[in-house]
């Protein structure tokens, strides 16, 4: 395959050119950063010279000569011509420091004077080459970059592999990039014999389809559905150059493609991919054409479909390399993706919609019949749409809600405007389809199409649905559409329900308001009960049981009861807003953690199997976070990964997988990544305006600071969450179970007044819900409190009760802290054997960063240091400049009037900074204060 000029990118470096190869551009400048060289190889367009130019920018800069050749296909026959391109600036600079018969040769060959070649002049001229390279080596370091080896002239290719492998010990660095279609390339192999030895090997992959995305988002073309995004990346095979190319054309499109028709491929790639068409028979051309319309082409399909010479003329396309071989394949499988896609798009409508007729009748499967059949049909036809919506059914039950949707799209265009059911009711099931599928840009353009000639408010309230439950967690940018709603549904209560349960998700999300929330969503069930929609009952019901669990209301129990009892719609059964989703949160916040294990991975199991995405997202932070508090967190960190990753591929709940993920990565992997999550998760969750997540994704924050070393950040992070979640009634302390968090970082920062505040506010609200490991964690606080307070006796006393009842509890990462906590509090001498107890259980819980303090506390000098309250020479570092100024004065006996007059600030003022004070010392008069003095003196 070859790529003609006209495609590469420009020269010019810039960031984003390396998307996707962070991993890659890192290990290549290691390499070249120890004085080593670097090959780059990989397909056509895969993008290697756009690293080699990112790199050769960045370490060109170091090297006192940099020498450059990019070879082409068209010049390749011309002899040292790539020799020229390296050594012709420097010739006039080298030639005098050569022996006169290598000088002669060399310049005899780059200049063309003379009749030089490697049969006359050969150990003359690979001498030259490499005497030429040590010259300029002596005066300072020398980096050759070359592009595409692949189309270096032979004598030119030879002179530079001789002087590459004995090139050792001198600084002399080559980076290169060459062309190669396969892992175990014969041209990747003779291209790495010919660099100086130890070259890393570095091989580009396809891009991933969030990488393809953010790409075509630097390039301008972030505008695309994520669902046409998703083709791009199927059609380009993850190729950079491709994927680009198919962007552009789309954005030039007036038109986008039709559901289940491919990419309009541009004639520029159609060119590049298909200039070995020609060479095939006409029969062969449209046995591939019809391989192309087809979803699994084998041979036995082909023939089916009237392709009688299937297999010689695949065989033929194979032998040009339009084909992929494979020894155990039956599949008709193309070489690349983009070549079905151009094959397609070049042939004429009426050869394609041939080629569909005669798949329509041909294929096995009841969903491709139908799809096929629709491909090859014009314009509207009741039975063609009757049959498609039949398809889109079985998608549906079958778990491809995507597939559903297409095929619901396609039966609308076929189903005529006095339908029953008419175009706009399969328009709306293929939004519904869309959603389920993740596909949520595409829902929201249908429903939006929809408002737009619809008049019957059973369809319009849908479609406002569809507008509200695509927003997410930005709803307060759909305010406007609630109003609308509410008219279209009238006085119809099945309507009403609907639109009652969405102004609950409303109360919650955007107002913060648990009460409201609550009742909204009781009235949307009552509604739904008068209507016979219960569906609509079922998801209202959950909605009011997760809204009363997380206020701690005593009703909870009893809603989810509601909840659960039959008749069940299996639809909202596995539902992430369902029953089965209530009963889950109550389970894990009730410290019945195998039982809510067994109900998510449950729960996951179906929603998998029914292809609903944003729910398989919701159940996989459900397990994740069931596992993270059991004490297996590499387990909750790869499920958290998943989650975020899947997120972030449909676009939904980034903001809650992001601020789980933060969490499994502060407990068992990085914690550098859980406070850039955690910070991503912050921003997200404010613009959004979503006052519940953000007050999550807080204590996600303020977690990771506190394993970081930042109590200071962690106490900054958690007082807001304290005061966030006062502000939305929420009095649960299991929903986000910072509460310890909190007071531990308060011990550390010397506030150990407030610690004991906290504490005592949360363990009356945990003691009337009975939240035992709640009240385990702040026993364990509550013990560092009193170490500060001088009781060590008791503090270890409650740190070994809390540890106990943990585990047995089932919380293995919080009963590890505990016994770290009782490590560090005894000592190294004594509790040595305590410290080695805190880092088996971090171990057995793959708590790696908990594991590392444990080290880090084992080496650190000294004695190991107790939390409490700061020694006198430091009391005063936790205060703000104010209250320094104040504490010292009343170290010096000044009274309240005095310090006001001298700092010309009102008596109340002291009187207010004065109580700030004995808070961030944990003291309780000015006469403790005076003790502080009197210890400073004596030091």
């Amino acid at each position: 395959m070859t790529v003609r000029r006209d495609f590469q990118e420009s020269a010019r470096c810039r960031s984003d050119l390396v998307i996707g190869r962070e991993e890659l551009f890192t290990g290549a400048r290691g390499q070249l950063a120890s004085g080593g060289s670097v090959l780059l190889h990989g397909p056509a367009g895969i993008g290697k010279s756009t690293v080699l130019r990112a790199l050769a920018e960045e370490y060109g800069a170091t090297a006192r000569t940099v020498l450059r050749c990019s070879a082409t296909e068209s010049e390749s026959h011309l002899p040292f011509l790539a020799l020229a391109d390296l050594l012709g600036l420097v010739l006039d600079e080298v030639s005098p420091r050569l022996p006169a018969a290598q000088r002669t040769a060399l310049e005899s060959a780059l200049t063309g004077r003379g009749e030089s070649s490697l049969q006359r002049d050969g150990l003359a001229l690979r001498l030259a080459v490499l005497s030429a390279l040590r010259a300029l080596a002596a005066d300072g370091p020398v980096l050759v970059v070359a592009d595409d080896l692949q189309w270096l002239d032979p004598a030119s290719a030879e002179l530079l592999g001789f002087a590459a492998r004995r090139l050792e010990g001198t600084p002399v660095q080559l980076l290169c990039a060459v062309r190669t279609e396969g892992q175990e390339s014969q041209e990747y192999d003779r291209q790495l014999r010919a660099c100086p030895p130890g070259t890393l090997a570095a091989r580009l992959g396809p891009l991933t389809r969030a990488q393809v995305a953010q790409l075509l988002d630097h390039r301008g073309h972030g505008g695309l559905p994520r669902s046409t995004v998703r083709e791009i990346h199927r059609t380009s095979g993850g190729n950079p150059l491709f994927a680009l190319e198919l962007g552009r054309a789309l954005a030039d499109s007036p038109t986008p493609p039709r559901p289940g028709e491919p990419l309009p491929v541009p004639t520029s790639l159609r060119a590049l991919v298909l200039s070995r068409l020609d060479m095939l028979s006409v029969e062969a051309r449209r046995t591939l054409l019809v391989a192309s319309a087809g979803a699994r082409p084998t041979p036995a399909l082909l023939r089916a479909a009237g392709r009688e010479n299937a297999e010689a003329e695949c065989a033929q396309a194979a032998e040009l390399g339009l084909l992929a071989t494979g020894p155990d394949a039956p599949a008709v499988r193309f070489a690349h993706p983009l070549i079905s896609a151009a094959l397609y798009a070049e042939a004429p409508a009426h050869e394609r919609r041939a080629a569909h007729a005669a798949l329509s009748t041909a294929a096995s499967d009841p969903i491709e019949r139908a799809r096929h059949l629709a491909l090859a049909t014009t314009g509207t036809d009741p039975e063609v749409a009757a049959r498609l919506a039949e398809a889109a059914a079985l998608a549906r039950d079958r778990g491809a809600p995507s597939v559903a949707a297409q095929l619901g799209l396609l039966a609308a265009r076929h189903t005529p405007a006095d339908g029953g059911p008419g175009p706009e009711e399969r328009r709306l099931a293929a939004a519904e389809d869309a959603i389920t599928a993740g596909e949520v840009d595409l829902a929201r353009d249908i429903a939006r199409e929809v408002l737009t000639r619809a008049s019957v408010p059973a369809d319009r309230v849908r479609a406002w649905i569809i507008v509200i439950d695509t927003a997410g967690h930005t709803m307060a940018e759909v305010d406007a559409v609630f109003p609308q709603a509410l008219a279209d549904a009238g006085d119809d209560p099945r309507l009403l329900a609907l639109v009652h349960y969405q102004l609950a998700w409303r109360a919650l999300i955007v107002e913060g308001d648990f009460t409201e929330a609550r009742q909204a969503a009781a009235h949307a069930a009552e509604l739904a009960a008068r209507g016979q929609d219960r569906r609509t009952e079922l998801l209202a019901l959950a909605f009011q049981a997760q809204t009363e669990t997380l206020m701690g209301h005593p009703e909870a129990p009893r809603t989810i009861k509601r909840a659960l009892r039959e008749p069940q719609d299996p639809r909202v059964a596995c539902h992430h807003n369902g029953a089965g989703s209530a009963r889950f949160r109550w389970l894990v916040m009730g410290d019945q953690l195998a039982e809510a294990r067994t109900t998510v991975t449950a729960l996951l199991r179906e929603v998998r199997r029914r292809g609903s995405v944003e729910s398989e997202v919701h159940f996989l932070r459900g397990l994740a976070e069931t596992e993270l508090r059991a004490g297996h967190c590499g387990r909750a960190l790869d499920l958290a990964r998943d989650s975020l990753r899947l997120a972030r591929d449909s676009g939904i709940g980034e903001t809650a997988s992001a601020m789980l993920t933060s969490l499994a990565e502060a407990s068992g992997g990085d914690v550098d990544r859980a406070l850039a999550l955690a910070r991503e998760a912050v921003q997200h969750a404010e613009e959004d305006g979503d006052q519940m997540y953000l007050s999550r994704a807080l204590g996600a924050l303020g977690y990771a600071q506190l394993v970081a070393g930042d109590p200071a950040g962690t106490v900054r992070s958690l007082r807001r969450v304290r005061s966030l979640e006062l502000g939305l009634g929420i009095t649960d302390p299991a929903r986000g179970r910072w509460q310890g968090d909190l007071a531990e970082a308060l011990v550390r920062t010397g506030e150990v007044a407030e610690a004991q505040d906290v504490i005592d506010v949360s363990r009356e609200h945990a003691l009337r819900l009975g939240r035992e490991s709640v009240l385990a964690v702040l026993d364990r606080s509550e013990a560092l409190v009193r170490a500060a307070r001088g009781d060590r006796e008791a503090a270890v006393a409650q740190l070994t009760s809390a540890q106990d009842r943990l585990g047995k509890l089932g919380y293995g990462l919080e009963e590890a802290r505990a016994a770290f906590a009782l490590a560090r509090l005894r000592g190294r001498g004594p509790g040595a054997a305590a410290f080695d107890e805190a880092a088996r259980m971090f171990r057995r819980c793959r708590a790696l960063p908990w594991l590392r303090q444990v080290e880090e506390a084992l080496a650190a000098p000294g004695p190991e240091p107790v939390p409490g309250r700061p020694e006198a020479p430091a009391a005063l570092e936790v205060l703000a400049a104010m209250e320094r100024q104040v504490a010292a004065l009343v170290m010096e006996g000044a009274t309240n009037r005095e310090i006001a007059a001298r700092l010309f600030i009102s008596v109340k003022t002291v009187e207010a900074t004065l109580t700030r004070v004995y808070r961030k010392l944990g003291i309780r008069s000015r006469v403790d204060i005076v003790r502080l003095a009197a210890a400073r003196r004596a030091r």
